[in-house]
């Protein structure tokens, strides 16, 4: 800025200005790609570069994302929170690394306090429990347990159907 001072002062006010805020850009890291948001228990179709070979999550806790043949990955929303990703190739080259941020459902939900505890029931259209992080153990557990219980008799009924 010494070079813009020794022309003159007559247009020093412009281009003192003008290299002021190339200097200010210049020194601001870049700024981050928006995060990929998916809600909790959603998926989310991903196009990743060419080349990817390997994915690393920063927290499969939060997020989990896994490769799918012609390019294409799933996220899921596993919990609340924000996490990362990176993408490798095969040499171990970074190809991109994206941050994601996983939320809470958008449908309808209804969430009950006893005390302490909580209890979410999703009202679409009528209220039914729904397992939420969070909940009160003792209820989610039991909302758990009948998910599985119900899942293994729909597989089980369903095995019977096909002609075994």
């Amino acid at each position: 800025m010494t070079a813009l001072c020794a022309r003159g002062r007559a247009n020093v006010r412009p281009r003192l200005l003008s290299a002021a805020f190339l200097c200010i850009l210049a020194a601001a890291p870049a700024l981050a790609a928006e995060p990929i948001v998916v809600q909790i228990d959603q998926a989310r179709i991903l196009h990743l570069p060419e080349r990817a070979s390997t994915v690393v999550v920063g927290n499969p806790l939060i997020a989990d994302l896994a490769i799918q043949p012609g390019g294409l990955a799933v996220i899921t929303g596993k919990g609340y929170g924000s996490t990362n990703f990176v993408v490798l190739d095969r040499h171990g080259v970074v190809l991109t690394e994206q941050n994601m941020q996983v939320t809470g459902p958008d449908d309808k939900i209804v969430t009950l306090y006893r005390g302490v505890d909580r209890e979410t029931y999703s009202c679409t259209p009528d209220c039914s429990r729904r397992i939420t992080l969070g909940d009160a153990p003792e209820y989610f557990d039991k909302t758990v347990a009948e998910t599985v219980t119900r899942n293994a008799q729909a597989a089980g009924v369903g095995g019977m159907s096909s002609g075994h």
